[in-house]
């Protein structure tokens, strides 16, 4: 590759962090000067843009759904009372991330033993096929049972896909990072997340602004998820162009790459991955509940309007957007963990009186809560990348960050949704959910407090 130096430099830093993981010397200061260098800045450049793109379309995606979660009820479960409608189509977007721990394991397999553009590039393709498929699915009204089976079909397929995606990306760009500007990098990840959510967002307030209630569930629902296939596309193509990260090529160049990377994660890093999937609970319950959900618990809930709610909710994304880039920096100044326990404190502290003002039914009051909550939440989501993949050695790493975080957002994260419906329907109290992640980020607590700090140490092979 052109714009980066000879081998040479590299294999000793290769070596001197396999003699590091062996109980030898960690790297040097020249070393480390060198692991800085290897790679140049377009190349840095071009690695951030192609994590971000794939990234985007991914949450794009989930973000339509979410905000459009309404019509969508109406147009594959029109039989159904308002409330049991918006229960199946939660329950639909729940158990699309059931998969997710199996892809977990092929995307873990594909990226720690293939490389990580190899997965990169095959995910993004099948998640943007699949959300343009959603596009084409007839309605209940023309096929019957037939339109949620299908609904759900493609669902499966995009969680499968999706599965590699964050953990891929993260781990990426932690590879090609800076060694002290690993948290800053992986926080690239969490803001497309959010971009994606953004954009999803003001297409569909736009869309519920513009078109009238029959256009909506006729065919206006369907036109954000043709925007799916032009933007796939184009992340892979850009993804295609790359080399895989400098530490997974010589592992490769080496033949050290592992032949079975989740049962070797499995037998040699179980503490790990415990601890990992809570660290993950908060981000994950965390996440969907305040970036995704919040538009329907604002309307469905507290009878707010839904412009206002679509309104409110982006102006959370802005704020998170605002402020992840600086979780990441201060993570690499202050350490993963004092920014991930700082976090999980905040939640456990404000949380519930937060929600309590959203009920209060003020505008003014409801954006400023949703800037609170965003930038509350980018505390944890602007580190966790950075945490996760450091957390677990170069062969295990896409499986490790894939496994943990797929089994803690399937079992939590996508069921969110439907657990605050859930909870309020059944407690009639509209704090559930509130207390639900005041749950999340007790877990996360203990978990991130039990494991070590790694922002200051280089990345281990094994």
């Amino acid at each position: 590759m052109s714009n980066e130096t000879s081998s040479s430099p590299l294999q000793g830093i290769a070596s001197a962090e396999h003699n590091r993981a062996h109980g030898g010397s960690t790297l040097s200061g020249q070393q480390l000067h060198l692991a800085d260098n290897v790679v140049s800045r377009e190349t840095r450049r071009r690695v951030v843009a192609a994590s971000f793109i794939g990234n985007f379309v991914e949450w794009f995606d989930y973000a339509v759904y979410g905000y459009l979660a309404v019509t969508i009820a109406t147009v594959f479960f029109p039989e159904s009372d308002p409330q049991t409608g918006l229960l199946l189509t939660f329950a639909l977007f729940a158990i699309s991330f059931l998969v997710r721990p199996l892809g977990g394991f092929v995307w873990g397999h594909i990226g720690d033993k293939v490389g990580r553009r190899t997965a990169l590039s095959l995910s993004i393709l099948i998640m943007s096929a699949a959300t343009f498929c959603i596009a084409l699915i007839p309605g209940y009204d023309t096929i019957g049972i037939w339109a949620p089976v299908l609904l759900l079909m493609i669902r499966v397929v995009q969680g499968f896909s999706a599965s590699g995606e964050y953990a891929g990306a993260s781990a990426f760009l932690v590879e090609y990072a800076p060694a002290n500007k690993r948290g800053l990098y992986a926080a690239v990840v969490p803001a497309s997340t959010a971009a994606g959510l953004l954009f999803g967002s003001l297409i569909a307030g736009l869309l519920t602004t513009m078109l009238s209630t029959e256009a909506m569930h006729g065919w206006g629902w369907r036109l954000p998820f043709l925007l799916a296939a032009p933007m796939g596309l184009i992340g892979r193509y850009i993804r295609t162009k790359l080399e895989d990260t400098p530490v997974f090529r010589e592992l490769a160049a080496e033949d050290e790459t592992i032949k079975a990377p989740v049962a070797g994660l499995f037998r040699n890093h179980w503490r790990l991955l415990l601890k990992a999937v809570g660290a993950v609970l908060l981000n994950a319950v965390g996440f969907y509940v305040i970036l995704s959900y919040m538009p329907t618990y604002l309307s469905s809930e507290l009878g707010l309007g839904a412009t206002e709610s679509f309104l409110a909710t982006t102006i959370a994304l802005v704020t998170y957007i605002g402020f992840i880039f600086l979780t990441g920096m201060l993570s690499d100044r202050y350490g993963r963990k004092k920014v991930l326990i700082s976090a999980s404190i905040t939640f456990i502290l404000l949380t519930v009186p937060a929600f309590a003002l959203l009920g209060t039914g003020n505008f003014l009051i409801i954006v400023l809560v949703q800037i609170l909550l965003g930038a509350m939440l980018t505390l944890n989501d602007g580190t966790l990348p950075s945490f996760l993949a450091e957390m677990f050695p170069t062969r295990v790493r896409y499986s490790g960050f894939a496994v943990s975080f797929n089994l803690s957002n399937a079992l939590f994260g996508g069921t969110a949704p439907f657990m605050a419906t859930l909870l309020i329907a059944s407690t009639g109290n509209d704090l559930a959910p509130a207390w639900y992640l005041v749950a999340a980020a007790l877990i996360s607590l203990v978990a991130v407090a039990l494991s070590r700090e790694t922002c200051r140490e280089p990345l281990r092979h094994e």
